[in-house]
């Protein structure tokens, strides 16, 4: 980091404007009562999956493919002259940046700045893998194989080598490492991104890496890519002490080999100073500071950017994007996403939604055309099963549940349910890019469901992390959530979402949900389901490395968990930005994968 390019913190706040950002939190309780609170925006992203700025799928990986060279990059030399601050708006304000803590997008956007992975994501595409901090890689059999670039500095001045890969491995999954950041404290991408699979790290030579997996793995590669995959610094790991809980203070001081510099975290104004790193190793950075400054008003935000006070913003809602669409001065960027948003039945919690039947006749009951078509103005499709289009093993004969209100009460009938129940829908208030209007979403399931006699009350959070923990805890009765995917590979949407991790002999014979409490539970899965035919297919397509036969098996799982309707299947979403015209034209680039890529951007 180059220190002349700092700013202090008065020159900080008047960038990017001074008032502090209050909200109410909603009780956790699970009728949806309890105590509120007015405390700092704290919330985080959306449910997984990084930035995700939207763009159209690719096949997956078969887990053979080669790196290029990737290029030495431009490693800052032409950034003496570098002037300017861009800032990002955004609804909520995390205060934890460490990237093994959290499964949160707003953390993403800015660890994404910070930290560099091995491999990377290329910029505007659907999933392609380019060089990173790896400059070749392989995968053959159980073996990666990754070539290190040379000459990285940490911005603690550290270098980069094999070493402080392997410590973040360790620090992230394994328990006997004197730095493990802790069971509590890990982020459940721990288990499904590295732990899961990796056997051993030889990081003896500085600038080679070996790693011998558990068993063959076809998205291993693509996971290396993710931001929870992101490389720290052993030093600043080691510096940080022993115990869990010295190592969640990383999260408040962290240190990567990304475009930007951490400098200051301004929680009271919900505010982040990122500064130019000028010994980065790629292209950029071209502005001197980053600020990252939350407004949780969607008019607000969207207003913030056409006004010229901020440059860029997401998760808008119907009413920001068509505002944004018809400005003079600011731009709607557009692109087909990569992600899934739904209504999960927790089976865990409540035994009428154990019963097939009664899943599948809420399926009929919501209308989700009025959802995409009314209430996202056109801009999400209706969807159909977990994996969305153009993603390999997407299931082109699946068609959405028709909105059918006569065969959603036979069904409940033939369940035994013929005079209705009670639950509660949770739902987050502030737009997700999946879900762009949540309240008005959840009325419309509320009035859906009244119509074949259904009693829904509906629980709203004011901010995001209070919501995540609480179906984290699964103490909704259903709730809504999204996945932006972090690899393009349909394991990240079939197996993460909604295999729940633990053993196939641990589900009782006869049933198809588990308990959030058994060992190895993943409460990623908010449903609880565990289907072992389900299960044992896409366990068995991530062993497989062959595409056409991956393919076949994606399809099949698809099949089961339309027919078994865990969730009410919503919409695919385009993702949406709004640009101020001081960002220069072409430079700042939307990818359905990874980002936001603000090395490139300029400013005008």
């Amino acid at each position: 980091m180059s220190p002349e390019k700092s700013i202090d913190r008065r020159k900080f706040l008047t960038l990017a404007g001074t008032t502090a950002a209050t909200v109410t939190v909603a009780g956790c309780g699970g009728g949806g009562g309890g105590a509120q609170t007015t405390q700092p925006a704290d919330g985080d992203g959306e449910d997984g999956g990084g930035d995700g700025d939207g763009g159209d799928g690719t096949d997956g990986d078969d887990g053979d493919g080669d790196g290029g060279d990737g290029g030495d990059g431009d490693g800052g030399d032409d950034q003496t002259d570098l002037s300017g601050t861009l800032v990002y708006a955004r609804g909520d304000h995390p205060e934890n940046y460490d990237p093994q803590q959290t499964t949160s997008g707003e953390v993403a956007k800015v660890t994404n700045q910070i930290f560099d992975t091995l491999i990377q994501f290329a910029p505007g595409s659907g999933g392609e893998l380019e060089a990173a901090l790896a400059t070749d890689y392989s995968l053959e059999g159980t073996t990666a194989t990754l070539e290190l670039r040379e000459g990285v500095t940490f911005h603690n001045g550290e270098e980069f080598t094999a070493s402080d890969f392997e410590a973040t491995w360790r620090r992230f999954t394994q328990s006997d490492y004197d730095y493990y950041l802790g069971d509590e404290n890990r982020s459940g991408y721990g288990p499904f991104t590295l732990g899961n699979w990796i056997e051993s790290v030889d990081a003896s030579e500085d600038y080679s890496l070996t790693i011998e997996l558990q068993q063959q793995y076809a998205p291993f590669l693509r996971n290396l890519a993710m931001f929870a995959a992101a490389v720290l610094s052993e030093s600043q790991i080691e510096e940080m002490g022993t115990s869990g809980d010295d190592q969640v203070a990383l999260g408040t001081q962290p240190v990567g080999t990304g475009p930007f510099a951490f400098d200051q975290l301004d929680n009271p104004n919900s505010r982040i100073l990122l500064t130019a790193n000028a010994e980065f190793w790629g292209d950029g950075p071209n502005v001197a500071n980053v600020v990252f400054k939350t407004i949780q008003e969607n008019s607000t935000r969207v207003q913030d950017v056409i006004n010229g006070d901020s440059h860029i913003t997401d998760n808008l809602d119907s009413d920001g994007f068509q505002r944004a669409d018809s400005s003079d001065s600011a731009t709607l960027l557009r692109k087909n996403g990569i992600n899934v948003g739904y209504m999960a039945f927790n089976m865990a919690r409540r035994e009428e939604f154990r019963d097939r039947q009664v899943r599948r006749a809420i399926s009929y009951a919501v209308n989700t055309e009025a959802i995409v078509n009314q209430i996202y103005q056109g801009f999400a499709t209706e969807a159909d099963q977990p994996l969305p289009p153009d993603v390999l093993g997407h299931n082109e004969d699946i068609e959405p549940y028709p909105h059918d209100k006569d065969q959603a009460r036979s069904l409940l009938e033939e369940a035994g349910y013929a005079d209705g129940f009670e639950f509660e829908l949770a739902t987050f208030s502030n737009p997700r890019g999946y879900n762009p209007s949540p309240i008005q979403t959840a009325n419309q399931v509320k009035s859906d469901l009244e119509e074949i006699g259904l009693s829904v009350t509906i629980n709203q959070f004011s901010t995001f992390s209070p919501y995540l923990d609480y179906t984290d805890q699964g103490k909704h009765d259903a709730c809504f959530l999204g996945w932006y995917t972090d690899n393009a590979d349909p394991d990240n949407f079939l197996y993460v979402l909604l295999d729940p991790k633990v053993s196939l002999d641990a589900v009782p014979d006869g049933q198809d949900w588990v308990t959030f409490d058994t060992e190895g539970y993943s409460t990623l899965n908010v449903s609880a389901w565990a289907n072992t035919d389900y299960m044992e297919t896409v366990r068995e397509a991530q062993r497989t490395y062959d595409e056409g036969e991956r393919e076949s098996m994606y399809v099949e799982a698809n099949q089961i968990a339309h027919d078994e309707a865990p969730w009410v299947f919503l919409d695919y979403a385009e993702t949406l930005r709004a640009i101020n015209e001081a960002v220069v034209e072409d430079s700042y680039t939307i990818s359905s994968v990874g980002g936001p890529y603000l090395n490139t951007v300029q400013i005008q």
